[in-house]
């Protein structure tokens, strides 16, 4: 216990006589673990967004008005049969008509109609908007003519959004990449930043640690000091960095949630703000102190 507070007394010595180099390595600590702060839960809240749009995406199949009640249950079962299709709805003329009125701004437009022209239709889900494709062709498959046939000979028509779907997942794709190459990058630089900063700081003390290794120090004795001040900064610079990431989430994040749903998809990511808060934070003190360690062993060689 005593040797502990020994080496905790020289690390808080050092960082008091070495403070250009201890407040850099601070600095560049909190600005690595804002810049992981901001891009992860950027990257979250991209892949929230994308699977709350694809899940919204749909197959809408219009039915004949002369289709009798029996034809429509018929249909729906076969419907609710094909693999992938996660459910079915059925859309009443009615229906159709007080969704277009809810959708348009200028509400007149619906009013100046003497009769519905919209048709009945079936609304099917998929499980994934990747296989919306095969649950059209399952629909309308092909016939021994080799046109499309439907399965029913209610179904006036198809239409969906497969060419929204494709570019989603082309979107989606893409913004994966990038963004895993870019928190990538930043990890590796920041890395090398706050080892670099830990170094030069080291440097300017490796007279220090060579005398003490003449004078017969072990290694682990003098290690220990240095990476009990890599400690204090990896929490000193993760502190300031969760101050910062917690001040700009309550007073910029959250009140443009309630305008933005972008920002509102956050709360949907898997990873919680406490919990990211708390990675990071940990990783800031890892870092640091594994840093110091590692970068003193070339001025231990005496």
């Amino acid at each position: 216990m005593g040797r502990l507070v020994f080496f905790t007394k020289e690390a808080f010595r050092a960082l008091r006589r070495n403070g250009a180099p201890s407040l850099a390595a601070i600095v560049t600590t909190v600005v690595t673990v804002i810049l992981l702060g901001v891009l992860i839960p950027i990257f979250q809240t991209t892949q929230a967004k994308s699977n709350q749009v694809r899940s919204q995406l749909d197959i809408q199949a219009a039915i004949y008005d002369d289709a009798t009640p029996a034809e429509i249950s018929a249909l729906k079962t076969k419907l609710e049969g094909i693999p992938h299709v996660a459910s079915v709805t059925f859309i009443s003329k009615s229906q159709a008509l007080a969704t277009l009125k809810s959708e348009l701004k200028d509400k007149s437009i619906v009013q100046q109609l003497h009769t519905n022209p919209l048709p009945a239709s079936f609304e099917i889900k998929a499980d994934d908007a990747s296989n919306l494709p095969a649950i059209r062709e399952a629909i309308i498959p092909t016939g021994p003519n080799g046109k499309p046939r439907p399965i029913s000979p209610i179904v006036q028509n198809i239409f969906n959004r497969q060419q929204a779907a494709q570019q989603i997942a082309q979107v989606t794709s893409a913004l994966k990449i990038v963004l895993t190459v870019m928190t990538a990058l930043l990890i590796a630089a920041s890395l090398m930043l706050v080892g670099n900063t830990i170094r030069l700081s080291i440097y300017t003390r490796r007279r220090e640690v060579e005398v003490m290794r003449l004078v017969g120090a072990t290694r682990w004795f003098i290690r220990w000091p240095f990476m009990i001040e890599g400690v204090v900064v990896g929490f000193a610079g993760g502190l300031v960095a969760i101050l910062i990431l917690w001040l700009g989430k309550i007073t910029i994040v959250d009140p443009l949630s309630k305008t933005f749903s972008f920002l509102a998809a956050q709360n949907n990511s898997t990873l919680s703000f406490p919990l990211l808060v708390g990675i990071l934070f940990g990783a800031a003190v890892l870092v640091s102190a594994i840093g110091s360690g590692v970068t003193l062993r070339r001025f231990l060689k005496v």
